[in-house]
């Protein structure tokens, strides 16, 4: 008999690890995806009760065939996805001019490509739940552009315009979309994306627990975009009437 389980990508570390274990609180049934499989491993020893079933599977998300990988192993199964959490990702600094091509394209295959098509293969049956959710993980970098991360920041310019789109199609069923757009927040991603220099994740962050909480009860009211954090709230009001190129001045600015 198939159960209904909430799907999290990136569920190794920072806010998708703390999803999982809030998840896991409320009872669901849980799929944890990430390429970290010792991490997974551990996490689902933490995780698993007599009431709560934890599946994982340690897989690369830039992979092409990866989407449809992470179908079967849960049709195999008879695990039907009722809740979607898609928050794997990846971010790279510097300059276009001077990147890496390979980093750049495998930043929009797993912050795009990966994000769309894992959707699109489970959205049929998030749509048949009686309480179906998706949440994307954007960035507040969704609002603006951002030269010396400016791959990073379109892609997540494409995850908010993509869920906001998507929330309305689906406006006449149950199934809500929200894009929680969490600022710079204190785990791996600065480190990972060579970031940790950039003002902008220096300071007191927000640790990823207080932006999963946000999350999770973001995507449980169906609120379609939920901007984490009241300065953060506000600079994305004020970006609404700057002018563009005043815009991307400032951003490479804050972030230097």
């Amino acid at each position: 008999m198939s159960k209904e389980y909430t799907l999290i990508t990136g569920a190794s570390s920072g806010i998708g690890l703390e999803l999982a274990k809030i998840a896991a609180s409320n009872k669901r049934n849980l799929v944890l995806v990430a390429r970290d499989k010792r991490a997974l491993e551990k996490l689902k020893t933490e995780l698993t009760d007599n009431t709560v079933d934890v599946q994982i599977l340690s897989i690369d998300l830039t992979d092409s065939a990866s989407a449809s990988s992470l179908y079967n192993f849960c049709k195999s199964k008879n695990i039907i996805i009722s809740e979607l959490i898609n928050n794997a990702g990846i971010g790279a600094t510097g300059d276009f001019l001077n990147s890496n091509i390979d980093t750049q394209l495998a930043m929009i295959d797993l912050n795009v490509r990966s994000l769309t098509e894992i959707t699109h293969r489970f959205i049929p049956e998030i749509a048949q739940s009686s309480n179906g959710k998706i949440m994307n993980i954007a960035s507040t970098a969704a609002f603006a552009p951002g030269p010396g991360m400016n791959v990073y920041y379109a892609t997540k310019h494409y995850v908010l315009a993509f869920s906001e789109a998507l929330s309305e199609e689906l406006s006449s069923t149950k199934t809500t979309v929200t894009a929680l757009c969490p600022g710079p927040t204190a785990t791996n991603f600065a480190k990972s994306a060579h970031a940790e220099s950039l003002s902008i994740f220096k300071g007191n962050l927000p640790t990823a627990k207080d932006v999963a909480d946000y999350g999770w009860k973001s995507m449980q009211s169906g609120k379609r975009v939920a901007v984490h954090g009241k300065r953060n709230k506000i600079m994305v009001q004020i970006l609404r009437f700057l002018p563009r190129n005043f815009v991307a001045k400032t951003v490479i600015r804050v972030q230097s």
